[in-house]
């Protein structure tokens, strides 16, 4: 299946944020995990797929995110808290 740029740039995107989220202390791991997903499929359902503006906003405020959520200081998260 052929994906538009925007497709591949949100698919490793998500990739990249699991991979942050392995990063983490162990047992955290499972609340970064679950945020990512929450995040991406409560998204996913909202945002319609021809919407570029709003996926290419989402993007930009998620690698805010990532940057802020990733740094060694941050070592757990509960997922519950971030609902958008």
């Amino acid at each position: 299946m052929r994906r538009t740029g925007l497709q591949r740039e949100v698919l490793e995107f998500y990739k990249k944020c699991l991979r942050a989220a392995l990063g983490k202390p162990e047992n955290s791991r499972p609340h970064f995990v679950a945020f990512v997903r929450q995040e991406f499929r409560g998204h996913a359902k909202t945002i319609e797929v021809k919407d570029f503006n709003t996926i290419e906003y989402m993007l930009r405020r998620g690698k805010k995110q990532l940057e802020i959520l990733g740094g060694s200081s941050v070592v757990d998260i509960n997922a519950n808290m971030f609902k958008s």
